[in-house]
């Protein structure tokens, strides 16, 4: 790392003295009544130091703007003030490296300072500009590299969610444990099977449904929830109920797909559910987050949690808003509230 800096470092500095060398000719080719007054080297050594100051000068500003305004939240400020401040700086840097000159190295006549004083604000402000320009093309290129790593994050991180819903909808145990409430219902209580079956229906089709996409509407997340939750009813009978409370308010707002299911998921793969301890879950909105609540009942398991659920989602999450998946436990609760993403 430190050899690759110092690459950098030295490669920044050939730069600035190819820079520096090409401003000298310039004026030595444009102001050729320089040539006959100062034959010494002193105007090309002057040159190459000015050239150094201006662009370490200018480094230097961008990196103390940067702790103020950001290339991205405020880019038109950032463009305008930096220009500004950047050519501030060349002008005074020039006009007091050339009175410098003027006193202590090689006395200029009047007319051939003012010329040489113009042009070489000229062609510092132009390299300033040239900075800035170059500056504002990494960082677009910057962040636009950053963009397409993001976008490619979270295209993983989505279908690797996605798809750990859906191989939890259709692995083995899943369809064994409501095969089986079914064909006991097929028995006791024909009604209630053709119930059970159109709401198992209900669960596939929207698995299969949001797939592909990002958000739902909070209403079309809790008619599957429902779904869902109902299969876990008849199957764990008065072991299991669940409580919706959501304000019908909220029903447009946003939340990414399965994200209720892997919660409610959570609360059975870690309590217990009996007639005699039912486990209760809550949904609830308030104050533009969802709460899913249940009475902590843990299993006797020394498996620990891997918390791959929890996980997924609060990366889903990152990608769409700034507000945080909250988590709160304690003896009796354990609460997880997911943010509702207004639609744009």
């Amino acid at each position: 790392m430190k050899n690759y800096l110092s690459k950098i470092v030295k490669s920044r500095y050939t730069y600035m003295f190819l820079v520096g060398t090409i401003i000298w000719y310039l004026l030595k080719t444009l102001q050729p009544n320089l040539s006959a007054v100062n034959q010494k080297g002193n105007d090309f050594f002057t040159s190459v130091l000015l050239t150094f100051l201006i662009w370490e000068g200018n480094l230097f500003l961008d990196r103390k703007i940067s702790k103020y305004f950001s290339w991205t939240e405020k880019p038109l400020i950032r463009i305008v003030g930096q220009a500004t401040i950047n050519i501030i700086y060349t002008g005074g840097l020039i006009y007091f490296a050339l009175k410098m000159y003027d006193k202590f190295v090689c006395t200029l006549p009047i007319e051939t300072s003012r010329q040489m004083l113009s042009f070489s604000i000229v062609i510092g402000g132009l390299v300033s500009l040239l900075l800035l320009a170059t500056e504002i093309s990494s960082q677009f290129f910057k962040q636009w590299k950053l963009s397409l790593i993001e976008v490619e994050k979270y295209k993983k991180e989505s279908a690797e969610a996605k798809f750990q819903v859906l191989k939890s909808q259709i692995n083995p145990h899943f369809l064994f444990n409501n095969l089986s409430v079914l064909s006991s219902l097929v028995y006791t209580d024909a009604d209630k099977a053709v119930e059970f079956i159109n709401q198992f229906s209900k669960v596939y089709r929207y698995v299969m449904e949001s797939n592909e996409k990002e958000l739902v509407e909070l209403e079309t997340e809790i008619s599957f929830i429902k779904s869902y939750c109902f299969l876990l009813e008849i199957r764990f009978g008065q072991g299991f109920r669940c409580n919706l409370k959501i304000d019908e308010t909220d029903n447009l707002k946003l939340i990414p797909p399965m994200a209720l299911q892997i919660l409610v998921e959570n609360t059975i793969k870690h309590n217990l559910c009996s007639t005699e301890s039912p486990l209760m879950v809550i949904l609830k909105t308030e104050q533009d987050y969802l709460s899913i609540s249940n009475n902590v009942q843990l299993k006797n398991s020394n498996e620990p949690s891997s918390g791959i659920g929890l996980k997924n989602i609060k990366k889903r999450y990152h990608h769409f808003t700034d507000k945080k998946v909250i988590i709160e436990s304690n003896d009796s609760f354990f609460t997880v509230r997911i943010p509702l993403i207004t639609a744009p």
